[in-house]
Order: C-alpha cells, then sequence, then structure tokens
C-alpha cells in the first residue's frame, strides 16, 4: 500500500515537473529572444505584531516553477544559446529554519521546478547587473546571451514584469516598478514590458495536469459541502456549517479554502461575501453555502442555497426555481465559440422573466433586475479561484469556469432607491412582492470544465434540484459532526 502511494506520489511530481517546463516554453515563445522576464514570488503578509499571515505563493510565479517558498525569484532569458532558465531561492540559514522550517537546498529546488541553474538569492542583484552591463557573469556567460546583449547594445532590448492590474497613481509602487526604477537609474538600452497579456492567455488554458487536479480539487470540495448539509439544522450556528466544510478541506488535503467560506442564513443569505457566521440557524431559514478549496493550487467554486429545517416553502421555492432555470440556460450556452458574456446575458434573460412573474420588476426591457440579480453568471477559476481571462474571449477546450446566478431580495435595495417620480412609482408597484420574498437570497453555482466531447459539471455530485435536496437533507443524523 505504502509504495503504491509513493510510486503514484512520485509519478504526479513529475508530471508537474514536465508541465512547468512545458509551460515556461510556451511563455519564451511568447516573449522572444530579446526579452528577460523578471517574476517574484508574494511578500509574507503581518498579521499582528510578530505573526504572519499563512504563506500563499504568488500565482504567476507558481505556475511558472511549482514553488511554494517565499523569496524566491524567476527569469527567464529565452534568447539564450541554453541556460534560458534561472531560479533563485532564499539563502540556507539553520537559525530560521530552525525557528521556521526547512527551506529548499538548491538540489531540491532543481528537482521540483525542472530548471537546471538555480542560485542563491543573494546573488539575484549582482546577476541581474551583469546581465543589463551586457558583460555576463557566472552562469551567463557573453557568448551564451548574445542575442540579449546584441538587442541591449542597440537599444531593442526589454525586461517583462508581471504588472498589477487595477492600480492607481496614489497607490505605492508595486515590487516591479520598484525594481525597474532602479535599473533605469543604473542601466540604458532597454524598455519595459507588462508580460500579463501572455501569462493570463496561457492560464485560461489549462493543460491536461491542470485539468487533473482541478477535478481533483472539486471533488474534495463537493465532499465538504455535503458535509455542511449534513451539519446544517435549527438552532446550530452558522460557525458549525463552516467548520464541518473546512475540516473536510485540510483532512482530505487541500492547502485550504480557496476563498473565505461563505456561511450565511436567512438575511444573511442576502450578503454576497458574508463573512461572520456567528447567527443561529432557524428551521425556516435558507442556508447560502459558497465554498471550495485550494488543492494544489487549483481552485473551483460552488455554491448551494437549502433550508435549514430540511423543506422549501412556496416562497423560497418560487425564487428557487428561477435561479437554477438560468443556471441551467447558461449552460446550454456554454459551448466552444460563445463567451462568459454570453453565459451571463442568457441567465439575465431567464431572471428578467422570472422576476416580473413574481411582481418584483415592471420592465423587462430595463436594468431594473439589477436591484435583485447584482453580479456576474461566470468567471474563469484555476490557480485563482476568480482566474485571470477575458470575459468576451471565445470558449474552448480546457478552460474551466462557474456559472452562478443569484437572486436577493433586501428590502434595503428598494429604500436606497433616489424619490424620483419614476422610483417612487416603481416602488409602489413591487413592494408588496418585496415584502412577501423580504430575506431570500440564493445563489447556486457549479464548477465546469470544457473538454473536447463537452462540457462537464465538476460538482454535479452536491444536490442542487429542490427534490434532491430535501431528500439528500433527510439523511441528517440528529447530532452534528460538532455533538451538539
Amino acid at each position: 500500500m505504502w509504495l503504491v502511494l509513493a510510486l503514484t506520489t512520485a509519478a504526479r511530481a513529475n508530471e508537474l515537473t514536465d508541465d512547468l517546463g512545458a509551460r515556461r516554453a510556451r511563455v519564451m515563445e511568447r516573449l522572444g529572444p530579446e526579452t528577460m522576464l523578471v517574476l517574484w514570488s508574494a511578500p509574507t503578509q503581518r498579521y499582528s505584531l510578530d505573526i504572519d499571515y499563512e504563506y500563499r505563493q504568488d500565482s504567476n510565479l507558481y505556475y511558472l516553477t511549482g514553488i511554494t517558498q517565499d523569496n524566491t525569484i524567476l527569469v527567464l532569458m529565452p534568447g539564450n544559446a541554453s541556460r534560458r532558465e534561472i531560479l533563485f531561492v532564499k539563502d540556507k540559514d539553520p537559525l530560521q529554519e530552525h525557528w521556521h522550517g526547512r527551506m529548499l537546498s538548491l538540489d531540491e529546488a532543481r528537482s521540483r521546478t525542472g530548471i537546471d541553474t538555480v542560485l542563491a538569492g543573494s546573488q539575484f542583484e549582482t546577476f541581474v547587473a551583469a546581465v543589463l552591463s551586457g558583460r555576463g557573469s557566472g552562469p551567463i556567460e557573453p557568448q551564451e546571451a548574445g542575442r540579449f546583449f546584441g538587442a541591449l547594445s542597440a537599444g531593442r532590448a526589454h525586461v517583462a514584469l508581471a504588472l498589477e492590474s487595477g492600480r492607481s497613481l496614489a497607490d505605492p509602487p508595486s515590487q516591479p516598478l520598484q525594481f525597474v526604477q532602479k535599473l533605469r537609474d543604473r542601466f540604458v538600452g532597454f524598455g519595459t514590458i507588462d508580460a500579463m497579456p501572455i501569462l493570463e492567455d496561457l492560464r485560461t488554458v489549462k493543460t491536461p495536469y491542470e485539468r487533473t487536479i482541478l477535478v481533483k480539487s472539486v471533488e474534495i470540495s463537493n465532499e465538504a459541502q455535503m458535509a455542511g448539509m449534513r451539519a446544517a439544522r435549527p438552532g446550530a450556528y452558522e460557525y458549525e456549517v463552516k467548520a464541518s466544510i473546512e475540516a473536510v478541506h485540510r483532512g482530505r488535503g487541500a492547502v485550504s479554502w480557496s476563498y473565505p467560506s461563505i456561511v450565511g442564513s436567512g438575511p444573511n443569505a442576502t450578503i454576497l461575501h458574508y463573512r461572520d457566521g456567528d447567527r443561529q440557524m432557524l428551521a425556516a431559514d435558507l442556508l447560502l453555502v459558497d465554498a471550495a478549496c485550494n488543492y494544489a493550487y487549483m481552485s473551483g467554486d460552488i455554491t448551494r442555497t437549502y433550508p435549514v429545517g430540511g423543506t422549501f416553502s412556496s416562497r423560497q421555492k418560487d425564487v428557487y426555481t428561477i435561479v437554477l432555470q438560468a443556471q441551467e440556460e447558461g449552460a446550454k450556452v456554454a459551448k466552444p465559440g460563445a463567451s462568459l458574456q454570453a453565459i451571463h446575458a442568457k441567465t439575465v434573460e431567464v431572471v428578467k422573466a422570472g422576476l416580473l412573474k413574481l411582481g418584483l420588476i415592471t420592465d423587462p426591457r430595463g436594468d431594473q433586475y439589477r436591484l435583485w440579480y447584482t453580479h456576474g453568471a461566470s468567471h474563469y477559476i484555476g490557480i485563482d479561484v476568480h482566474d485571470v481571462g477575458s470575459r468576451t474571449r471565445a470558449l474552448q477546450s480546457g478552460m474551466a469556469f462557474t456559472i452562478e446566478p443569484g437572486i436577493y431580495i433586501r428590502q434595503s435595495a428598494l429604500d436606497a432607491l433616489p424619490r424620483t417620480p419614476e422610483n417612487i412609482a416603481f416602488i409602489a408597484q413591487v413592494q408588496p412582492a418585496v415584502r412577501k420574498y423580504a430575506d431570500i437570497g440564493i445563489r447556486i453555482e457549479d464548477s465546469f470544465l470544457l473538454e473536447e466531447i463537452g462540457l462537464r459539471n465538476l460538482s454535479a455530485s452536491v444536490p442542487k434540484t429542490i427534490e434532491d435536496i430535501e431528500a439528500f437533507l433527510r439523511t441528517r443524523t440528529v447530532s452534528s459532526t460538532f455533538g451538539r
């Protein structure tokens, strides 16, 4: 048994190493021979005083190295005759290892990444200075980096960085920008380009290895979601459901959750990113649970909404039926050549018709529906739970994404409307329906993988129809996992 497990683990490690090498090769092909890419690991983040948050690696660095250790830097030089990949890992420090655990040795980093040239992090600045001065040093001799040095002399060389989107001028410069500013003070002959479009384009289409890991990740999340369903019951607290879910994540070998688990009952189900988890649940409540794990740096995303008491009320069924139909119709659109934007548009069409029927909107032609359907229906999944990629890009095999329509009825949404004559008339018409369906929040979300043979619902094993949910909840035991 142990021999089989060891062989399986070794085979998976070899598959990852091979896949990482192929990913780097594709990036270098896109960069071209006159560019040098530099990627940094994520910095550690302080929680309080001398305690750090649990470390999470930068997604792009992990995508190309598989390294989860901090203080790691990757350099790619596609134009080199050899040694096109150089990895820097933090210097060995026995005292720090005593306090915080073993650091990767150079040989271990070589084995894990498939990168032959691995250097101590203390050599990075000297290395960069030698390269950008055009003289070479250490592992990169002038004859080896002739293409880049020639481009540097001609003023055509580029340093590629993964630049963060959404940063404003008021934000402090990121580490890559600080790095470039220092280089420009000392060296000439190069420009700067953003490598994120290349990385986003490649990360959006999952490799066969990534697909396998994503399937495993969602399988664990499926099991965890059903553990949460078993723990939910009148009188229990939201945090008990959350604990049941996250115990499965860690018990099955996941790194952690892929996003903070959302477990909201009653009115809390209408809060999209509800965090508190301290409400005691009532039999008449709906419970919205949005939770999934990060397994080997691949993350799915699953949401289920179900009655704490075990049976949907007629009002809850009215809204649930609309959301489920919207998801089912959206999934029919998810074919090669379509887009996430097209999936969303289809769910909006269904939700508008349903809200009109319930009296929650008066005009399906406009944007009234946005009061109750307040987010997009789809996003990519992968290394990040909200993974990179354009929403208008044509879908193709290997893409993974969610479909997650939702309806959230809150009196506060009406109360916040400006009191224009048009809005006053609208409020008067829909107020009875808002009172009827007040505090009902429903989201249904599955993780999908578009394969060569069609769309695959990775979270299909988690009960979703009204009938299947009620049947599953009837199997709950009287006592919960935590003995209440």
